[in-house]
């Protein structure tokens, strides 16, 4: 080949590299490999109501101004609002819509059940090429909690710390005044500062609750060692395990005493007033209402409590909010799952490659990531002695912010904030001296053989589980009677069963793998 025929093609193949370079390398700045060439628009599904007031799109125009300059895209939240929210969730990824990131939870959002009817794209050959900082950060422990049947579906929101074991909110300055001097350790003790607030405080509702969730689940968790299951019967959990040692059988509480000491107190609390006689109709705010002075009560978990607090040193200063963790009556008391929040990619994906590109970006750069989680600095917080503070002009209505991210948080990012309360360590040093590993980060439950007897189920804990739970069925040990006796039509023998095959084939594959 003659030099000049060389020289000619050397030139060409080097106008044709500055060409594809021009064209599409551009975009390749992000560690993610793969073709970026055209712009896209990747989806996100995410829980919550969606903001009102402009800054969730102010603050999304400089993410995507990022996001574009890294990776050709923009990212778009698809809101799931909350009124009836399960159902919206669950018909989103039934329909087939080409939905790219969707939260997750295996606890709360039904993960397994969509993955089992092939909601979500197995991610295995796709995370180490378009999502490599994650993928090489998660450990293969935690991937091994994200497959179903042997595929990672999931990315694990396993880096970030949080408390969502529940309880109850209690003023600490009207306890002490009702003879209460030591942290609350049982529900009786609630009960005595409950009557100390009827008695005492005529303007005040006792425990101003609404009825549309039970508080049985934490009764449960204060008076047995029985561990919850992910799986949801609806109003009111029917099937847990019996304990932390013996994890794999299943049992009822609802079939035991536990059950019936549980309406019995409650119809005992019901007839002292220390809730509205229309409870079961109640749509007032509970939280509002104690922040109000008018409450003397609310319930939810610690990271609730965490903020809570600190609000009612303002609304109510020297009312000492204390949390009774339902936890520190019996010990018993589980780590949170790592895949309580998390991210799949839905099945009818366009862009699967662009997403988890994308998805790389939220969970592994700081920029991106504070500001989807906090917002922007100066508008939303301001930076003060290393923690979140409210700006000087801020207003609550113009320029709140949130985007309902919880499918990869990361402590690494986290900005500590005032708004939450400086001593909830004292909190998470008890916890921690008795938590025990969650068992059931790989249980895949099947409803396949029982989907009707789950529905006839969750149809009756709706049906009955309100007025038991609020003391308005009439004679307790009559109401419990006909609840079982519904259950038990419902199909509950058929249920129990079925969960028992599958968690003794769980026990032997977990017994597989510590032997291995």
């Amino acid at each position: 080949m003659s030099r000049f025929r060389k020289l000619t093609i050397s030139v060409l193949i080097a106008v044709m590299v500055i060409s594809l370079a021009a064209c599409g390398g551009k975009k390749e700045s992000s560690s993610a490999g793969g073709d970026t060439s055209q712009f896209v628009t990747i989806s996100f599904v995410v829980l919550g109501d969606k903001p009102k007031n402009g800054q969730f799109e102010k603050v999304m125009e400089k993410v995507n101004a990022i996001m574009k300059e890294k990776i050709n895209a923009e990212l778009q939240w698809k809101w799931v609002e909350w009124a009836d929210w399960q159902t919206k969730y669950n018909l989103l990824l039934a329909s087939g819509e080409p939905v790219d990131l969707v939260t997750i939870g295996t606890d709360w959002l039904d993960t397994w059940s969509n993955a089992q009817r092939g909601a979500f794209l197995p991610l295995d050959d796709l995370l180490p090429k378009y999502a490599p900082q994650t993928w090489k950060e998660i450990p293969q422990e935690d991937w091994a909690q994200s497959k179903y049947n042997g595929k990672i579906v999931l990315i694990p929101e396993n880096d970030y710390t949080q408390w969502i074991n529940h309880g109850f909110f209690y003023r600490g300055d009207w306890a002490k005044q009702a003879g209460i001097t030591e942290p609350i350790k049982d529900w009786n003790t609630i009960g005595k500062y409950l009557q100390w607030i009827k008695d005492n405080k005529p303007d005040v509702i006792p425990y101003d609750v609404q009825a549309s969730t039970s508080n049985f689940g934490g009764w449960v968790q204060s008076y047995t060692p029985h561990l919850e299951l992910p799986i949801s019967t609806g109003y009111m959990p029917i099937f847990n395990t019996e304990s932390y040692d013996d994890r794999y059988k299943v049992v009822s509480p609802v079939f035991e005493d536990t059950f019936l000491d549980f309406a019995k107190m409650m119809k005992d609390w019901a007839d002292k007033g220390y809730w509205r006689e229309d409870v079961l109709n109640n749509k007032n705010d509970a939280r509002n209402a104690l922040r109000a002075g008018q409450n003397g009560m609310d319930s939810h978990h610690t990271q609730t409590f965490s903020g809570l607090r600190v609000q009612m040193d303002k609304d109510q200063p020297g009312s000492e909010l204390m949390m009774y963790p339902f936890s520190r009556t019996s010990n018993n008391l589980l780590e949170m799952p790592i895949t309580h929040g998390g991210v799949s990619l839905g099945a009818h994906s366009k862009n699967p490659e662009r997403a988890l590109m994308a998805y790389d970006l939220i969970r592994n750069n700081k920029e991106i990531y504070q500001l989807i989680n906090y917002g922007m600095e100066g508008v939303q917080y301001d930076i003060k002695d290393g923690k979140r503070v409210l700006p000087a002009n801020y207003n609550e209505t113009n320029d709140s912010f949130y985007s309902d991210f919880w499918a990869g948080r990361m402590d690494k990012f986290e900005i500590p904030s005032d708004t939450t309360w400086d001593k909830i360590d004292t909190m998470y040093k008890e916890y921690d001296k008795i938590k025990k590993p969650y068992p059931y980060g790989q249980f895949v439950f099947d409803k396949t053989a029982i989907e009707s007897e789950l529905t006839a189920i969750s149809q009756v804990t709706g049906e009955m589980g309100p007025a038991i739970s609020y003391g308005k069925a009439g004679d307790p040990t009559q109401a419990v009677q006909e609840y079982r006796d519904k259950l038990k039509l419902a199909g509950y023998d058929k249920v129990m069963a079925e969960l028992q095959r599958q968690l003794d084939a769980y026990k032997a594959q977990m017994d597989s793998t510590a032997n291995k």
